[in-house]
Parts: structure tokens; sequence; C-alpha cells
């Protein structure tokens, strides 16, 4: 019971922790408008991931799962988009 407990809010540590370092990098690629430094084949398997990702924590009711990886998204698409617009 504790372990389950410990696990789900490790998980949501952890989720919280990986996703808040995209920020940083969202803010300064919108602000700059720069993206020259940014592989897009890179991005392009990262969000992809990240949808698989989300589509799995969504298929076993992983909160930690789901909520990390939504706004992962949110904010990897964004940086993606970024590297389409800008080159």
């Amino acid at each position: 019971m504790i372990l389950d407990f410990l696990s789900e809010y490790l998980g949501f540590l952890a989720g919280t922790l990986t996703t808040l370092a995209f920020l940083p990098q969202v803010l300064k690629v919108w602000s700059t408008k720069s993206t020259k430094d940014i592989s897009l084949s890179m991005f392009f398997i990262f969000t992809t991931g990240v949808t698989l990702w989300l589509i799995y924590g969504i298929i076993i009711e992983n909160f930690s799962l789901i909520f990390a990886n939504a706004i992962t998204l949110v904010l990897s698409g964004s940086i993606l988009l970024a590297k389409l617009i800008f080159k």
C-alpha cells in the first residue's frame, strides 16, 4: 500500500521535473524566433515518442503518465512547430 503511494508520487514528481525542463527552451525559441541549433528529426522523433507515452498512459489509466506527457506534448510540439515556422 505505501509502496503504491510512493511510486505514484515518485512518477508524478519525475514527470513534472522532466516536463518543466522543456519550458526554458520553449520560451527561448519563441522569444528569439531562432531554431537554428535544434534538430528537426530529434524533435519529430521525441514528439512522436511522447505521443505514444501519452496513449500508453491513457490505456493503463495512469494519471502521472497522462499528466506529464500531455504537457510535454504541448511543449515539445510547440518547439517542433517553431522549427517548422522559423527554420
